[in-house]
């Protein structure tokens, strides 16, 4: 069994639901903020609001953690970045690999933040051989041809896959072949992984796809107005799906 699967399985075996572990990061990045600025402890009503959750469910999250905060004081602001760090697996080194290396690679590659979170880009590999050799942020771009050597002498644990939609699949194919059990895919595509191995999407068109909607709605266009039943007439069953769903 890999250490990820025995994180997941001692996950699991304490209880901590996936939704919460989803919502960790976010109050880190919250807490990390306040130690910028300085603050050393921090009530929940506090933290769940620069965080963006409601407090009764930000006590319950952090309760999985075993941290209860004072009544009267609230969290103490180094300690629980320590366990949302330790919990998320943040104070190990994590090696990661950067496939593809254009605009969005490149970007990614440069992007401090990494570091300061526990990541190392331990490689950048591209197929394009007007890339291969260059240097991007202090490191030199491989060609794709030596992903599996990269992945070994970097001990590589997450592949950031930031190719065209097309090259992606096989790309995927190869660094899970290579022992990879997380991926993190901006291409515009859904990949398919055998059991065990994690993808997270990251679909920057489609989040503003999103937002359009929220702001069409907001401005009460087209959208609005159909599924209210005003604006041009539409096929009727339109409006019953809708409203069955």
């Amino acid at each position: 069994m890999t250490p990820r699967q025995n994180r997941n399985r001692d996950r699991a075996g304490r209880g901590i639901p996936e939704a919460t572990v989803a919502r960790l990061p976010v109050y880190l990045r919250a807490l990390h903020a306040l130690q910028e600025r300085g603050v050393a402890t921090v009530s929940s009503e506090e933290l769940a609001s620069a965080a963006g959750v409601n407090s009764a469910k930000l006590r319950k999250d952090l309760s999985h953690l075993g941290s209860y905060g004072t009544r009267g004081v609230g969290y103490e602001v180094e300690y629980l970045v320590y366990q949302i760090s330790r919990e998320l697996g943040l104070t190990q080194d994590w090696a990661v690999a950067i496939i593809g290396v254009g605009n969005l690679g490149r970007a990614l590659a440069g992007y401090g933040g990494f570091a300061s979170r526990g990541f190392r880009v331990a490689g950048l590999l591209d197929a394009d051989e007007a890339l291969v050799g260059q240097e991007i942020a202090g490191r030199t771009v491989r060609h794709i041809d030596r992903l599996e050597d990269v992945i070994a002498s970097g001990r590589v644990s997450i592949a950031v896959i930031a190719t065209p939609a097309h090259a992606a699949q096989k790309v995927c194919d190869r660094v899970v072949a290579a022992g990879v059990t997380s991926v993190l895919n901006f291409a515009p595509v859904v990949l398919s992984v055998p059991e065990g191995v994690d993808v997270r999407k990251v679909d920057l068109s489609i989040e503003l796809q999103i937002l359009a909607f929220h702001e069409q709605r907001k401005a009460g266009g087209p959208g609005d107005r159909r599924l209210s039943g005003e604006g041009p007439p539409g096929p009727a069953q339109y409006v019953e799906t809708v409203e069955a769903g």
